[in-house]
């Protein structure tokens, strides 16, 4: 184990003004708290904050980035507490330890919950002072460099939290070295056979290779030295993830990979880059579309270096990074990168140097951490979260010249949103590189992209299953569920308005304001998305305004309750009506069918709105009277008003809400209807019937055999047709085939 000295001795290799009393205090104060903790390998539990606070001096961290790495465990796992370390060590240090801090206790349900909670913890922290996420990093390093100890059933848990959180969230902030080696030691254990065979295979090609290595460095540098630039060539090998995936995603062989080595070139100043690259393309031939210049246009994780892609000497496909010194720093360390120079921070009250917020890494963390505010729950924020890391990025621009970076894949949804949220909302269209173009074109680097905006828009749910970043996907579920509440909310009003009415009580919604207590509501838009879900009824809503209301109607006088239902009904006027039971009966017994424009009924077109509607098991379609039946908390279901299915809903009028069809034809949709057909049972009947079906341009949607008798055979068809005339000329033509004995429409 590090002794205290050594740890001094090697902060001060590259800080020589270090404040050794607070390393020494930092040290002696972790060690007695943890007392004789072991860790699982038996080894003092001290030897692993030591551990951590080694890998961060080898980032060159300064001393209360080292403290804070003695003490990050001190809260969590001794008698240790925030007052105390405040007291001892100051609020800086006091602060990120507790941010280092997993939260205690979770009232939550499952592990991917606590794992959401934790991780909004720590972002939250990260985004108030980045070393938070230095030392968690070399936390779960250590961590997993260990990971042998800990035994077999949480190993697969921990690796994978590795690859989905900690090693994409490395990369995100530059720390290209942290990513590559908490991958590697994760894929170890996701995937050991998978791991051991690209490793050996790696090694293998290594060494046939090493010759043609030499070669190609030779050439290189032969090259700037002729002209006159000073430069470093260094090889570098694919690691085993990154092959990995590579063949994976890609469906390659090892074979096929065409890039498993490449070369870095390091000069002094960004001219030298560019005089490298001059150089290099007049000597060999570029692979088209192999070119990416990062050092004009950095990543977002403040990556700077110049890509390309050259036939070289020995006519093999080359592949180069070329960049800075300092360049080469922050690639291998990230933000960790930026306290080695002054002008990217500021010094804080305990000596450390705090990263500048400007800088690109936290442009990411910026927009995840507003996400944070919007309210998703747990397993949303940790999913939204996943898609933002593991993306690579493309570059778009606004028409004014805004840089917006996005992930690979990224359509003008995403970019929309990606702009503001308002722009996302009222999104349209869009214009890529001056051509209107579909809102599912995958956008590529360099487009220019204009937003078509309209404030009538309200941004489809299918929109989710389009776009890829994370901030667009929560802003589309926000926006429908907004978009249902909505109607709720004005179904719920319209109901409450005809039953304050039907009362004799003045309506008005600041009525409802003294009573949301009574009905358990935080505000009046709840109470009115609930009696539209049918979670409250309005006769709970009109005792809670007025506790000493009775309806004479409806105790004194039946036959008036049923006949004051049926009046209602046909009041003129209203978005929903609701029809009385003496209305419903007769409604049934006839055949007569409502005009599609009827007033006052709520549009139905299918299943597809924001407001969820669905269609009973019996089906129906357009020219059908139909009627809704309200589901609490489920929405509406659809029933022809001669389904038996109905009577079930007789002494339940509030639940029944007037429909009515309203068919855009431009959209062509089919609609769900049943029928029984009674067959002959020989062979070739039920082909024959199917080809019928199917030459009347209908959709067997479901098939069941009711009813199998020697010789008839009963068989139960779902279907999807076009409106009611196209069902009867089906049925017709099924009554006239020769196999068939009987065709009904099944209503429940």
């Amino acid at each position: 184990m590090m002794r205290q000295y050594e740890l001094v001795e090697r902060v001060q290799r590259y800080k020589p003004d270090v404040n050794e009393a607070l390393l020494n205090k930092a040290y002696v104060y972790a060690m007695q708290k943890h007392g004789h903790q072991t860790r699982a390998s038996g080894d003092p539990y001290f030897s692993h904050p030591l551990e951590v606070a080694a890998i961060l001096t080898d980032m060159h961290l300064d001393e209360a980035t080292i403290a804070v790495a003695l003490l990050h465990d001190t809260i969590e796992d001794t008698s240790a507490t925030r007052s105390e370390i405040d007291e001892l060590f100051g609020d800086d240090i006091g602060s990120l330890v507790e941010g280092l801090t997993k939260l205690r206790k979770l009232d939550l349900v499952s592990k991917k919950a606590a794992q959401a909670e934790n991780l909004r913890k720590l972002l939250l922290a990260i985004s108030q002072d980045v070393r938070v996420l230095l030392v968690k990093l070399a936390d779960r390093l250590h961590n997993m460099r260990t990971l042998d100890h800990v035994p077999v059933h949480k190993r697969l848990r921990i690796a994978e939290e590795t690859m989905e959180i900690y090693a994409p969230l490395a990369g995100r902030m530059g720390m290209q070295d942290m990513r590559e080696e908490l991958e590697e030691l994760a894929f170890r254990y996701i995937n050991p056979e998978a791991f051991r065979t690209v490793t050996e295979r790696l090694a293998d090609l290594f060494e046939r290779n090493r010759g043609v290595i030499g070669e190609i460095e030779s050439s290189l540098a032969e090259l700037f030295e002729k002209n006159a630039i000073k430069a470093t060539v260094k090889s570098r090998q694919k690691k085993p993830w990154s092959v990995f995936k590579k063949m994976e995603t890609k469906a390659l062989s090892f074979e096929q990979l065409s890039d498993i080595f490449g070369f870095r070139v390091v000069v002094d100043t960004v001219e030298d880059c560019y005089r490298a690259l001059g150089a290099i393309h007049s000597t060999w031939s570029m692979v088209p579309g192999r070119f990416k210049d990062y050092i004009s246009t950095p990543k977002q994780n403040d990556y700077r270096s110049i890509h390309t892609t050259i036939v070289g000497p020995s006519r093999q496909r080359v592949e180069l990074q070329i960049r800075t010194h300092e360049m080469e720093t922050v690639a291998e360390y990230g933000v960790a990168a930026h306290t080695l120079y002054k002008d990217f921070g500021s010094k804080t009250k305990d000596g450390g140097h705090k990263i500048s917020k400007d800088t690109n890494a936290y442009a990411w963390l910026r927009r995840t951490i507003e996400a944070l505010s919007e309210g998703d729950n747990p397993e949303e924020f940790l999913e939204n979260t996943k898609l933002e890391l593991f993306q690579d990025q493309v570059f778009c621009f606004t028409p004014k010249g805004r840089l917006i970076a996005l992930p690979r894949g990224a359509t003008p949804i995403d970019f929309a949103y990606a702009v503001h949220t308002d722009v996302g909302d009222t999104c349209v269209g869009a214009k890529v590189n001056g051509r209107i173009m579909p809102l599912m074109t995958e956008l590529k680097n360099g487009d220019e992209v204009d937003i078509i905006r309209s404030k009538a828009q309200v941004p489809p749910a299918a929109w989710e299953s389009v776009v890829v970043t994370g901030k667009a996907r929560s802003a589309i579920r926000r926006a429908t569920r907004n978009a249902v509440r909505k109607q709720y909310s004005g179904l719920g009003a319209r109901i409450l308005e005809r039953a304050f009415e039907r009362a004799g009580k003045p309506w008005n919604k600041e009525s409802l304001k003294p009573v949301l207590h009574r009905l358990a509501r935080k505000d009046v838009d709840d109470v009115l998305a609930a009696v539209g879900r049918g979670e409250l009824t309005s006769q709970d809503v009109v005792h809670a305004v007025f506790p000493d209301y009775k309806d004479e109607r409806v105790t004194q006088n039946p036959k008036a309750r049923e006949e004051g239902w049926f009046n209602l009904r046909n009041a003129a006027g209203m978005l929903f009506q609701i029809p009385g039971r003496s209305s419903r009966r007769k409604s049934r017994q006839s055949k007569e069918t409502v005009p599609a424009g009827e007033n006052g009924a709520l549009p139905i077109r299918g299943v597809s709105g924001d407001l969820p509607v669905r269609f009973a098991p019996e089906g129906a379609v357009p020219g059908d009277r139909i009627v809704g039946i309200l589901q609490p908390g489920s929405g509406i279901t659809i029933y022809p008003i001669q389904s038996p299915s109905l009577t079930a809903f007789d002494d339940q009028p509030e639940r029944w809400i007037d429909v009515r069809w309203d068919i855009d034809e431009h959209m062509k949709e089919r609609f769900p209807a049943r029928l029984s057909v009674t067959a002959i049972n020989e062979p070739g009947s039920l082909a024959e019937i199917a080809q019928m079906i199917a030459s009347n341009d209908a959709n067997i949607h479901m098939l069941s055999m009711a009813r199998t008798a020697p010789d008839f055979t009963e068989m139960i068809f779902d279907l999807e047709v076009w409106d009611l005339k196209h069902l009867n000329r089906l049925i017709s033509q099924l009554k006239e085939a020769p196999c068939v004995s009987e065709v009904r429409r099944v209503n429940g």
